[in-house]
């Protein structure tokens, strides 16, 4: 169930965060020219974008939902033409790099490799099931739903150790298809991870993608983000735009999340160094953050 938590003459008011996580068609399930982004990202009023296409998986893993490792120069030619001009957004380059066994042989050379400004770390699988894969979701009818969720989290801490990746994406991801366990498991099984997280110096990604999916609700879901508020781990925002109009949608609601459960400041990348800025200001947004 989607929450408007502001009033239309509040959200009017503030200024919308930063959409770090968008598509390209690169990944063969996203339509639309990076520009198209760019001019919703302009219209609604964002600051900052930053692409962040599935990162390529020379060992075969899910290799229907990615670039190719031999397109990677194509995603980056897409992108730096946006990179280059003076307007608002500013476009950043990124890449959404999922964690599985054995990723790390090619991530933790490849990555550094590379001149991002950003590099989200996701996980979406347990084991060898796409669990998030609308392909995939008769699984979850066989499935011990408490098991996956305890998989799940236990990815996530791994995901964290590894120091690859900057931002945890879609941080409840397996509830996409309305398959929930209670809040207080939740907690449970959520805390030890984000400890890791934190640990690990990286930030959580508020998705509004969960908007648009069976569940209704933006990923992660409040008992989470309290608690990672607790551990004092940063946040970013992020539309997972597969298509153009997605670009920024729900951002209202979901900084207004951010700010109940006690977040007053959000992450900033470049070149893959975190700096915080305020979450709500005042500033207008047509002179806010000038580009360079």
């Amino acid at each position: 169930m989607t929450t408007d938590y502001l009033s239309p003459q509040r959200a009017a008011a503030v200024a919308l965060p930063d959409d770090y996580h968008l598509h390209t068609p690169l990944c063969r399930h996203a339509e639309g020219e990076p520009a198209a982004y760019h001019a919703v990202a302009q219209r609604v009023g964002l600051a900052e974008i930053c692409f962040t296409d599935h990162a390529p998986a020379p060992c075969g893993y899910d290799e229907r939902c990615r670039m190719q490792l031999d397109q990677f120069a194509e995603y980056n030619a897409m992108i730096r033409p946006l990179m280059a001009q003076n307007v608002k957004p500013r476009t950043l380059f990124g890449i959404e790099a999922d964690y599985y066994e054995g990723c790390e042989s090619f991530l933790e050379r490849w990555l550094n490799e590379q001149p991002f400004d950003l590099v989200l770390g996701s996980i979406h699988y347990i084991g060898g099931w796409g669990f998030d894969n609308p392909d995939n979701r008769a699984v979850w009818d066989r499935t011990d739903i408490r098991r996956a969720w305890q998989d799940y989290f236990v990815l996530v801490a791994k995901l964290a150790d590894t120091r690859l990746f900057d931002v945890l994406t879609h941080p409840d991801l397996p509830k996409k298809f309305g398959h929930r366990i209670d809040e207080k498991q939740l907690r449970e099984w959520a805390a030890p991870a984000l400890d890791r997280v934190a640990a690990a110096g990286m930030a959580i990604e508020i998705n509004t993608a969960g908007l648009r999916k069976p569940v209704g609700e933006m990923y992660p879901a409040p008992a989470i983000l309290e608690l990672a508020h607790e551990r004092s781990i940063p946040i970013t925002f992020g539309s997972d735009a597969h298509a153009p109009g997605d670009v920024g949608a729900g951002f209202a609601a979901a900084t207004a999340m951010a700010l109940a459960v006690g977040y007053s400041e959000r992450a900033r990348f470049r070149s893959r160094q975190r700096s915080l800025v305020p979450l709500e200001h005042q500033q207008p947004i047509a002179t806010a953050n000038r580009i360079r």
